[in-house]
């Protein structure tokens, strides 16, 4: 592991003490606070007294951190005569074990060594009791000296070692005390994977924000990248747009071509073609149409007929025209009216009991 600075925070009348670890052994130790820090280096990982933190240990349901916290929080309630709200819980996992550790610990007191340590100028890694630098044993107890006090820890607990409590607790058995080997490498692997961190909730270590300007490149590149791709997309569609109206424009001029006069000068085919057409078809809408809106307004009316036609360049169609009476007569006109021409009916002549006269259809 890389080179990691261990804190013992001073308890009673004991001493700031330090050791460093590098490349998975401890290199050095003292006592005192250390100094010249590095601020460039990991953060120090904390060791708190073991007499300030009670440690228990539980099953605990594992569907989330909130659950878990919850019910040990919980269980402390419980154990504790300080009230829950003035107690800091946090929830570790030792292994594959079950039983989970839970520390308990007053929050001023996690207030006051966060306020320490910040006044030395260290935000701690991790905050850890004690005890738990220890590894578990599978039965029996453990015995060691860490930071000027002695730590006992079993399988389900750890506290700080005191004559009375400790007989007490061990039923008078003398825990088996730890080499100084054997403890060295248990306080490299501790840190390395800390089974409880106090340093959980509302005093969980907050994240520097750091901008990756690297990163920020990058993403301004990648932007640029996609700016240029959807620029090409954007010109090629429109560049193949535009071949292809002109395409449809010369297929449209050709058919308009086709339409003319052969040997006609084209200057303007639509135009001409649409010149072209009105000439065919006559002004206005045209003789076909005007004529089929009078013949079948005479369909219509019973007796009425004509008996002449003409058209006129204008697009007016006049017709002599026959009928019964004065009255079939008007119909005919009406009926022409109504399907959108403009009909004027002349003077009617009658002879032989019909009347004739000239109907004229023009276009609005």
């Amino acid at each position: 592991m890389s080179d990691t600075l261990v804190l013992f925070l001073p308890a009673a009348e004991l001493p700031w003490r330090w050791l460093r670890i590098a490349d998975d052994v401890v290199q050095a130790r003292g006592e005192g606070f250390p100094e010249g820090l590095d601020p460039d280096a990991p953060p120090p990982v904390a060791v708190v007294p073991a007499d300030a933190v009670t440690l228990h240990w539980a099953e605990l349901p594992d569907r989330s951190p909130a659950q878990s916290v919850a019910a040990a929080r919980l269980l402390a309630a419980d154990a504790s005569a300080t009230p829950i709200t003035e107690l800091h819980v946090a929830v570790g996992r030792e292994g594959d074990n079950a039983e989970r550790p839970i520390g308990v610990v007053s929050a001023r007191q996690m207030h006051h060594w966060l306020a320490a340590l910040a006044a030395k100028g260290v935000d701690p890694a991790a905050v850890l009791p004690a005890p738990m630098l220890l590894p578990r044993p599978e039965d029996g107890y453990l015995r060691a000296d860490l930071g000027g006090e002695g730590v006992v820890r079993g399988p389900t607990s750890g506290f700080a070692d005191e004559a009375r409590l400790t007989e007490l607790i061990t039923g008078g058995v003398a825990p088996t005390v730890l080499e100084r080997d054997a403890l060295e490498a248990a306080i490299v692997a501790a840190v390395a994977d800390p089974a409880l961190d106090l340093r959980q909730g509302q005093f969980a270590r907050r994240r520097r924000f750091a901008i990756d300007w690297g990163l920020i490149r990058r993403l301004g590149w990648l932007s640029l990248a996609i700016l240029t791709v959807t620029l090409i997309i954007s010109l090629v569609s429109i560049l193949k747009y535009n071949v292809a109206a002109d395409i449809l424009e010369q297929r449209a001029d050709q058919l308009a071509r086709q339409g003319l006069p052969r040997g006609e000068t084209v200057n303007d085919a639509d135009r001409q073609l649409t010149e072209r057409l009105s000439r065919l078809r006559g002004g206005g809408l045209g003789f076909s149409r005007t004529a089929a809106a009078l013949l079948s307004a005479v369909r219509a009316v019973p007796g009425s007929e004509v008996t002449a036609l003409a058209f006129d360049p204008n697009g007016d169609v006049r017709a002599t025209i026959s009928a019964p009476g004065e009255g079939p007569a008007t119909d005919l006109r009406n009926r022409v009216i109504a399907q959108g021409f403009v009909a004027r009916l002349s003077t009617l002549e009658a002879a032989n009991g019909r009347v004739s006269g000239t109907l004229t259809v023009s276009t609005p």
